[in-house]
């Protein structure tokens, strides 16, 4: 099996250590690769460099000439883009948001995500709005990192820690991480907190394999149907 993980944003190093992540938690047999695209922001935080995003993913996707995949995970957290990979693309494709927050679900009543930059919230809770999830999240908080800045290991800990109380306070008894440039963190704060601590990269390829093995992909039945032929210009002097 072969699993796609497209980063959100430019930065080579972040796509490098999702697709770390990603790796760790594929099972046996299963090939992870990273695509990075070749334009759009550096790193995704508002609404202009999310649609920005998006549409740097699907061109990346539709041009895409690397061996077959199986399978696509999103690794943009609360970005847009998810819909219109679905019609683009003839395999499942998961996104990080819903993947943790179908999970998180799973593990409590309510969760809390713990993101990056206060100005994401209002993305996250639409993204979760729209994948159905939005009733059972108590709580989206903001850690007042960029997302550049999570490479600092020791800031961003002590930030999702102070985050995190916030959310259990507001009622959340799991969490999610809000940023895929925060995979791999659940191994260090989850036993501080007491709580499960749900890293939608894993989430997203464990869900992703359990789609390709059961043969499952996207209804074309309605809403997610192939998109209707026509020209479409990409950019200049690109169809």
């Amino acid at each position: 099996m072969r699993i796609v993980v497209t980063n959100c944003n430019t930065t080579q190093e972040m796509t490098a250590e999702i697709v770390r992540g990603a790796r760790a938690a594929a099972g046996p047999g299963t090939i992870v690769t990273g695509l990075t695209p070749a334009w759009g922001p550096e790193s995704a935080e508002g609404w202009l460099d999310s649609y920005l995003s998006a549409a740097a993913v699907l061109d990346t996707l539709r041009t895409h000439d690397g061996p077959p995949y199986d399978a696509v995970v999103m690794a943009g957290f609360g970005e847009h883009g998810r819909e219109g990979v679905r019609e683009l693309v003839d395999v499942p494709v998961v996104d990080i948001t819903e993947a943790a927050a179908h999970l998180a679900c799973l593990l409590g009543r309510r969760y809390g995500v713990v993101t990056t930059l206060e100005r994401s919230r209002g993305q996250i809770e639409d993204s979760l709005e729209l994948a159905g999830v939005a009733r059972n999240c108590a709580a989206v908080v903001g850690t007042g990192l960029g997302v550049l800045d999570l490479g600092d290991a020791d800031r961003t800990e002590t930030a999702f820690l102070a985050a995190a109380e916030r959310a259990r306070d507001a009622g959340a008894e799991v969490l999610v991480l809000g940023c895929a440039g925060m995979t791999g963190l659940q191994l260090t704060v989850g036993d501080k907190l007491g709580l499960p601590v749900v890293d939608g990269v894993a989430a997203a390829v464990k869900l992703a394999e359990a789609l390709v093995t059961m043969g499952l992909r996207t209804s074309r039945a309605g809403s997610l149907a192939k998109p209707v032929p026509k020209r479409r210009t990409w950019s200049a002097g690109r169809e």
